[in-house]
């Protein structure tokens, strides 16, 4: 298949200007405007000075080199030959649609209508699932047997850092997670070993995650067996790899291990492999350091702790406690009593984990129903899509509100950014900031014209940015816009704190990766990073900007803040982990 934006077999040109690095040849543009002439224009007339930390950080992210593992993609490939359908592949047949029976009865056709219109779209979702996968294979066989390869980065307008190949990328699922893994491998250590360990127990999830480190390192001890055996006979085996979360990511590091401990020296192996470090919700890390909320602080993992606060599980306690207060209630009266009846015991960790991840980055309504309802349609316990669709709109409301109960301080901090936004938005500006590493930014939400041209063979419907900023969708997203703004600028200040101190670095927005023996070092940078960024004066500078731009404006206060010590964060085990 032809994809021009493959990746490099040399490192990417050095970042000098908007249309100035990346590519030798392709056109390449730092930031991806999705043609906002307001952005361009701002990228183009900022100074490279101001832009000199974002652009070495970008061309650290492009100077790591990556190469394919061969073992994981062998694997790969057998099981796509077979037919897919394990391991997080789509399955490669389609589900056969309902033939047309002789119904008569006027809610037989209904009932057949509606199966045949969710075959179809199921197919439809396949064949899109199946070229997804045929594109990032052909990308891997393509590669496979290259020394290394790099991956030029550039800028979404919020200043996050992405591959500018699109397919096979460290960003994307557990597929390209797993056939991916450092070019350069460095001898475990006696850390590292522990790390990789640790690295297993996190991709095979299942509440693993959720235990302290011995707890972690313990559950691999228990499972050696299954270990080795995967890492043997991955395909033909007893397959425990296959029922992680992450199951290719997961098989990757069962390999890896089984060659270290099978070694006469463990702790000199080389290892290739990437160990991650997650923040915990970090939206939400970043709305505690701004708040300076205790209490928030401490779900989030912002303070010591015996082992890692889980802020998803206090969600799902909170929401099922709402949901058994509903289910005593009387039917006749209390509309939602049957529907949390049927609820109450499907409530968990999984099924709210989704929605409180976005609800920071400005998840709505109706986004938070769409995720429920795919987790509720994941258990199969209802089979009714009609009251599928109901209990969703009533989870997802306890969802939120549960929410709302417990990060106050967030919301209040949310509110005021939406407030700001609707302040500017409401004279006809765009919302503008600038980042703490100097990166301009212009939200670009501006009603569309649209235009439709008749012509003898088609409709055509063109359309351009108009004059008018859209003021909803300005509010709206300033918040989640804006704490994206800054996990970027975090990881951009770990990225180059990383290369000063010799390690490989990559960043996927709240998840660094390094060498396992090497991790130790990238937790102490990242701590340290996180707590000089929000020793800046953040929202202070922020209401200064709007107030210096828009004097004839007046914004709201700014919110009142908690006593939180931001140095704790330096002690926190699991701030990342």
């Amino acid at each position: 298949m032809l994809i021009p934006y493959v990746p490099m077999l040399v490192p990417p040109k050095r970042w000098k200007g908007y249309d100035k690095g990346g590519h030798l040849f392709l056109p390449s543009y730092v930031m991806r405007t999705h043609g906002s002439r307001k952005q361009v224009d701002a990228m183009r007339n900022i100074s490279r000075n101001q832009m000199l930390k974002v652009f070495e950080a970008l061309d650290m992210l492009g100077s790591t080199k990556w190469r394919v593992n061969k073992k994981v993609l062998s694997v790969v490939e057998s099981i796509w030959a077979r037919g897919g359908n394990i391991a997080g592949l789509v399955n490669r047949e389609d589900v056969p649609v309902p033939d047309k029976s002789p119904f008569e009865d006027l809610k037989d056709i209904q009932e057949w209508k509606w199966s045949v219109r969710k075959a179809k779209k199921i197919n439809q979702e396949r064949h899109s699932q199946r070229c997804d996968t045929e594109l990032k294979l052909s990308v891997a066989r393509k590669m496979k047997d290259e020394e290394g390869f790099y991956y030029p980065h550039n800028l979404d307008f919020r200043g996050r850092a992405y591959p500018m190949h699109p397919h096979l990328n460290h960003l994307s699922s557990d597929l390209c997670r797993g056939v991916l893994e450092f070019a350069e491998g460095r001898p475990l250590g006696k850390s590292g070993l522990r790390w990789l360990k640790i690295h297993l127990a996190n991709l095979y999830a299942g509440g693993v995650e959720k235990l302290s480190y011995e707890g972690r390192l313990a559950f691999v001890d228990n499972h050696i067996d299954d270990i080795f055996d995967s890492a043997t006979n991955p395909v033909n085996g007893n397959r425990w790899w296959l029922t992680a979360e992450d199951p290719l990511q997961c098989l990757a590091a069962c390999i890896n291990l089984s060659e270290a401990l099978n070694s006469p020296s463990p702790h000199t192996v080389i290892s290739h492999l990437p160990i991650h470090q997650d923040g915990s919700c970090n939206g939400l890390q970043h709305y505690a350091a701004l708040g300076r909320d205790s209490l928030e602080a401490a779900a989030v993992n912002l303070v010591d702790g015996d082992k890692p606060a889980d802020v998803y599980s206090e969600i799902a306690a909170r929401v099922h406690e709402i949901m058994k207060r509903d289910s005593n209630k009387d039917p006749t009266t209390s509309p939602n009593a049957l529907l949390a009846r049927i609820l109450v015991n499907q409530i968990d960790r999984k099924l709210v984990k989704q929605t409180v991840m976005t609800s920071v980055y400005g998840v709505t309504y109706v986004g938070a129903r769409e995720q429920i309802k795919k987790r509720l349609e994941e258990k199969g316990l209802i089979t009714d899509d009609r009251l599928l669709f109901t209990a969703a709109c009533y989870a997802a409301k306890v969802t939120l509100a549960a929410l709302g109960e417990i990060f106050q301080a967030a919301r209040g901090i949310m509110s005021w950014l939406g407030d700001c936004a609707k302040v500017i938005a409401s004279e006809n500006q765009p919302v503008r900031w600038t980042t703490p590493l100097g990166l301009p930014v212009v939200q670009p939400y501006c009603k569309s014209e649209r235009h439709l041209i008749r012509t003898s063979l088609q409709v055509l419907a063109l359309q351009r940015e108009s004059n008018s900023v859209d003021i909803r969708k300005q509010r709206t997203a300033f918040p989640p816009n804006f704490v994206h703004s800054l996990d970027g600028s975090h990881m951009m200040m770990t990225a180059l704190a990383c290369r000063d101190a010799g390690l490989r670095f990559a960043g996927v927005h709240d998840s660094f990766w390094t060498h396992p023996c090497d991790v130790d070092q990238m937790n102490k940078i990242l701590r340290e990073k996180f707590v000089e960024l929000y020793s800046m004066p953040i929202l202070e500078s922020l209401l200064e900007s709007f107030q210096a731009s828009y004097p004839a404006l007046t914004f709201p206060p700014l919110p009142e803040r908690g006593d939180f010590d931001l140095q704790q964060v330096l002690e926190s085990p699991y701030f990342f982990n």
